[in-house]
């Protein structure tokens, strides 16, 4: 259950992170409340995640989570650049969030 709560706290940490960019610097009330909770959300949802894994893999996946997801979603729908590299090394951060979940003992 533990990897699930960090599953679902690593996506709201991408839905955190890409709502901070439509709050226009916490100006726009509704993107920012949403933003807020979901940084709230994801938090709560990694300390309990944590409460059973070891902090520096549930940490390590979260962030990697994160990393991953709002750098596709800049890429796919934001028009960030997609290139090779960028690629490369988003699939480099998937394959550590694997290898952290594979030697965790969990």
């Amino acid at each position: 259950m533990a990897w699930v709560l960090l599953v679902v706290a690593g996506l709201l940490e991408v839905g955190w992170s890409i709502g901070m960019k439509y709050t226009d610097g916490f100006t726009r009330p509704l993107p920012s409340v949403l933003t807020g909770v979901g940084i709230v959300a994801s938090m709560l949802l990694l300390s309990q995640a944590a409460k059973t894994l070891p902090i520096g893999t549930a940490y390590g996946v979260w962030v990697g989570i994160g990393a991953a997801g709002a750098a596709v979603f800049g890429m796919a729908v934001l028009g960030e650049p997609a290139t090779a590299a960028r690629i490369f090394f988003v699939c480099l951060l998937l394959v550590a969030v694997v290898g952290l979940k594979a030697t965790s003992g969990h």
